[in-house]
């Protein structure tokens, strides 16, 4: 058996000391996100299977919110693109032969609302190599109107997958054909490996 005992010369930490919790600190935060309209936020690693709870929950959050079924479904298909773009996407990631596989993904997804509309916005790490053709492939999205989209993701479907895209081109079409307007997106390089991309639909 083995036993741990504390340094005699080790004092207990204080309260008000460093690492010390604080609940004003926490409320002030709480606050702080409701105050910017947010709703639903998770930042951490992701996958597959935490995608489902956190869609079960957001989507009960959203019909509590509005009756318009449109809407709920519009907001909650948004959310799951986002998500999805961060586990095929994201730079951050933990991989290991398990059985079953582990395969979890980081990257930040926030839901809320704004002036009677709602956005999701979600960021996370990429190959600092792949920003410049997702930026030309968002900025031509964001020129399209409604039946432009509608055509170009017709045209999509109907093309085989782009190399190394996991689908991730006709998520971000159905990203622009639900929200209510041209998506926002911005890009904040890191280093020479790696750049930080964030993107916001409005709904």
């Amino acid at each position: 058996m083995t036993t741990m005992t504390q340094p005699v010369n080790e004092a207990p930490p204080t309260a008000g000391g460093p690492g010390a919790l604080s609940a004003e600190q926490v409320l002030g935060f709480q606050r702080g996100l409701a105050r910017s309209g947010i709703i639903f936020s998770f930042t951490g690693y992701i996958s597959e299977g935490i995608l489902k709870a956190l869609g079960d929950a957001l989507r009960q959050k959203i019909r509590l919110e509005v009756d318009d079924r449109n809407t709920v479904n519009r907001v909650f298909s948004v959310f799951v693109e986002q998500v999805q773009n961060i586990i095929r996407y994201s730079a951050e990631r933990i991989e290991h032969a398990d059985e079953p596989p582990v395969e979890l993904s980081s990257g930040m997804i926030t839901v809320g609302s704004e002036e009677g509309r709602f956005f999701v916005i979600c960021g996370n790490v990429i190959a600092r190599e792949d920003a410049d053709g997702l930026g030309h492939r968002l900025r031509e999205l964001a020129g399209m109107d409604s039946s432009e989209l509608r055509r170009f993701y017709k045209e999509k479907l109907r093309e085989p997958p782009e190399e190394g895209s996991k689908g991730g081109s006709i998520g971000l079409i159905e990203i622009a054909r639900r929200a209510s307007e041209p998506i926002q997106f911005d890009f904040e390089h890191l280093s020479d490996a790696h750049s930080y991309f964030v993107l916001k639909a409005y709904i």
